[in-house]
This record gives C-alpha cells, sequence and structure tokens, in this order.
C-alpha cells in the first residue's frame, strides 16, 4: 500500500526550462549583457551549455563572456546573480499546486529528493510555496549522495519513517529517478509532458501532472 510520494523537483514539480528563460531574460536585460538582436541567442546558448542543470553556472557564464565578448560583468558577478535570484522566477508545472494539495488531503505523506546544490535548490522549492505540505526535503549536496544512488531514496524512507515498498517516486529522468527509486523497491511514475523520454522501467507514465491522482485512485 502506497503511503508515501516523493517527487524530484526539477523538471517534475518546477517547470526549470520555463523558469529559467524568464530569468535570463530578466537578467540580460538588467545587466545590459547583450544587444535586443542578440538576446534570443544569449538564452538559447545558456541553456544549451547548462544540459539540463548538469553544468554548474561557473562554466555557463565564463563561456558565455567569451562567446559574447562580456567585458562589463565577470562570470562571479553573473553567478551570484543567478543563486540570489533564480527563485524570484521559479514557477510549477501546471496543476501541481492542485496536486500537491489533493496528495496532503487524502493523507499521504510527502517527500521531496533533488540533486543540485544547497541552499540553492531549497530556496527554489520554497518558491513554489508547497513546503508546508511536504515532511522530508533531501538536496544531494547537502546529504553527500545523489540519485540514482540508493542510500539517498533509503535517507527519505527514514526520515518518513516508511519502507520503499509503500513509497512511489515522482521523477522525470530515466536513471536518476526512476531506475534509481525501483533499485530500491519503490514504485515510480515517470512525467514526461512532451512525451520524449524512452521509458523501460517506469511503472506509470504521465503527460499531465494530475494524472498522478487518477494513479494512486485520488478523485
Amino acid at each position: 500500500m502506497i503511503q508515501v510520494v516523493l517527487f524530484d523537483l526539477d523538471q517534475t514539480l518546477l517547470d526549470r526550462t520555463s523558469s529559467l528563460k524568464a530569468f535570463l531574460n530578466w537578467q540580460v536585460n538588467f545587466f545590459e549583457l547583450v544587444t535586443i538582436q542578440q538576446k534570443p541567442q544569449f538564452i538559447q546558448r545558456f541553456i544549451e551549455l547548462d544540459n539540463n542543470g548538469s553544468v554548474w553556472k561557473d562554466q555557463v557564464y565564463a563561456q558565455l563572456i567569451q562567446e559574447f565578448q562580456i567585458s562589463n560583468y565577470s562570470t562571479q558577478v553573473l553567478l551570484e546573480n543567478y543563486i540570489q535570484d533564480f527563485n524570484k522566477f521559479c514557477r510549477s508545472f501546471s496543476d501541481v499546486d492542485l496536486v500537491i494539495y489533493s496528495l496532503f488531503k487524502a493523507n499521504f505523506s510527502l517527500g521531496l529528493i533533488s540533486n543540485g546544490k544547497t541552499p540553492f535548490q531549497e530556496d527554489n522549492f520554497k518558491a513554489l510555496g508547497l513546503s508546508e505540505y511536504f515532511s522530508s526535503v533531501i538536496v544531494s549536496e547537502a546529504v553527500g549522495l545523489r540519485k540514482p544512488h540508493p542510500g539517498i531514496f533509503q535517507l527519505a524512507c527514514q526520515q518518513l519513517g516508511v519502507i520503499p515498498q509503500h513509497c512511489i517516486f515522482v521523477g522525470d529522468n530515466e536513471v536518476a529517478d526512476i531506475c534509481g527509486a525501483k533499485a530500491l523497491g519503490m514504485k515510480t511514475i515517470l512525467f514526461d509532458p512532451q512525451q520524449k523520454v524512452t521509458s523501460t522501467q517506469a511503472d506509470h507514465r504521465v503527460k499531465y501532472f494530475q494524472d498522478i491522482l487518477s494513479i494512486l485512485k485520488i478523485k
């Protein structure tokens, strides 16, 4: 019987792509990094270098400063601005608020497991306004473990007082989220709004976040 629903953050609860584009649009304007004509190219190049968040932004900004010949601001200044202000542009996917509230009201315990920097990821999560519903929030840098390592999933189970077989994990990444959770015995839901992920491991696949409620038999 499923008692706990665990979630990934980036591209699961947090629409990171849209959030990142909104932040970059503001950052380019605020710092006047490039011309209006160059802005779309700058944003697209950032997204390419970022590689779905797998490359830390010091490397990204250093490369962009070189490519776009930016001389007014250093890598460190732009990185600190990213760390401090990205959370102000964080937005969730459609129906995330509804689903989280519905699960909470149905007496599921909720947890978050995110790979990434601390407190950066915690701040991004808080910006979504969902913290009060979650009993466990784990960020990889803070605990020295990264998905798909089973230890980070086991830590969530310990914090929530359950065994893995009573958990279901919702994420967008086949390896880090789905395979990582299944290796410990959890059920899994692949959130794939663009239907682009090839998955042979997920127990369920959803295009729309609200479909999670149907899987867990919540009306």
